[in-house]
C-alpha cells in the first residue's frame, strides 16, 4: 500500500502479526522521528499502526519533512 494524500496529510496504515511487533515498529519510528525532529501523528490499535503526517509549524501541510519521514517509516516497516 502506498501513502495517500488526504486533507493536507500523508496517510498510511501498517498491519503486524501482533501487538508486540507493532509496538517494536513504533519504537523504531519514535527514535527515527526524534532524530529528525519531526514527530508523527499516529494511532495504534493492537496490531495496526496508522499515520497522518503533516508539518505543524508550516500550517499543517505536507512538506519535504513529511515525505522524508514517510520514506524512513517505509524502510523500517520493510526491515522488520
Amino acid at each position: 500500500m502506498e501513502w495517500t494524500t488526504d486533507n493536507n496529510t500523508l496517510k498510511k496504515t501498517f498491519t503486524f502479526a501482533d501487538f508486540t511487533e507493532a509496538f517494536a515498529f513504533m519504537t523504531k519510528v519514535a527514535i527515527t522521528a526524534e532524530k529528525m525532529n519531526h514527530h508523527p501523528t499516529w494511532t495504534n490499535t493492537y496490531n495496526t499502526v496508522s499515520f497522518a503526517l503533516s508539518t505543524h509549524d508550516a500550517g499543517n501541510i505536507v512538506t519535504d519533512k513529511d515525505r522524508k519521514l514517510a520514506k524512513e517509516i517505509d524502510r523500517l516497516a520493510t526491515n522488520r
